[in-house]
This record gives structure tokens, C-alpha cells and sequence, in this order.
């Protein structure tokens, strides 16, 4: 499995750190400490992509091409 980087960002609100994936709309989490946000949103990101890799396979008709995109940003 291939190690990817995004980029994570907190900010206290009240008693909490709130945190999310700026590439990746929906991964969001809580956390009472940083250090807690920080495992959440680690979790968070990771079911969020298996997830999404499990939907597109549901139902995939035969002809569809899979394969690895990179891109430089």
C-alpha cells in the first residue's frame, strides 16, 4: 500500500480541536486534545478512502480501466 500525504488542519473551538483534510471534503473529526484530533483524523481519512475505493467497485461494469494517477501540485 502506497503512503500518501495530505495536509491536515486544527483549530480550537472551545474545549475542542476540530480537524480536517483540506484535499478531501468529508474528512472532518473532533478531538478533546490535539493529540486526539490528530489519531481521529488519521482513522478518519484512511475508512474514507477504503470506503470510496469499495463503492466505485460496487457495480462496475466489464470495459472500465483502472490505474495509478499521479499528478505534481
Amino acid at each position: 500500500m502506497a503512503k500518501r500525504q495530505f495536509t491536515a488542519v486544527y483549530k480550537k473551538s472551545g474545549k475542542w480541536y476540530l480537524g480536517w483534510v483540506e484535499e478531501i471534503p468529508g474528512v472532518n473529526t473532533q478531538g478533546r486534545t490535539l493529540r486526539e484530533a490528530k489519531a481521529n483524523l488519521k482513522e478518519a481519512l484512511q475508512l474514507v478512502i477504503q470506503t470510496s475505493r469499495l463503492m466505485s467497485r460496487i457495480g462496475t461494469e466489464k470495459g472500465i480501466i483502472r490505474e495509478p494517477l499521479a499528478v505534481s501540485v
